[in-house]
């Protein structure tokens, strides 16, 4: 028998890490610009965040872009925010689990490029068209 009671699930900290390895394996015409977005990781969504997107259960939701596209900043307009790439420990975990037929760094790793693609400018119907991650 299995003795469960030392594992653990990967933390925040844990995805952090590696989300910051795909970060890094950026090609250099994105790393750039993917350098200005600050990086979060909470266990879930907030109240208002599921509210303003219409999601009742918040482990549908494993990211979200949270700022202006790249294609539509002006110079004339600052920003008074920072773009925020957010991950969602909990859904991520629980999709990974779910699915069970990819590692977690791949789904760690399809969340931050299809969040990342969202400041880059790129539409959900932009990604789908190039990734059929979710086929």
């Amino acid at each position: 028998m299995t003795d469960w009671t030392e594992a653990a699930a990967p933390s925040a900290d844990d995805i952090e890490a590696l989300a910051r390895e795909v970060l890094a394996g950026l090609p250099p015409e994105f790393a750039g610009y993917a350098a200005e977005v600050i990086l979060r990781v909470e266990d879930v969504a907030g109240e208002d965040v599921l509210d303003e997107l219409e999601i009742d259960d918040p482990l549908e939701l494993t990211g979200l872009y949270d700022g202006i596209p790249q294609t539509e900043k002006s110079p004339s307009q600052p920003q008074h925010f920072p773009d925020t790439v957010w991950l969602f420990r909990r859904a991520i975990l629980d999709e990974w689990a779910e699915r069970g037929d990819v590692s977690l760094g791949a789904l760690v790793r399809n969340v931050v490029i299809h969040e990342f693609a969202h400041h880059f400018g790129w539409s959900d119907g932009d990604i789908a068209r190039i990734d059929r991650w979710w086929e």
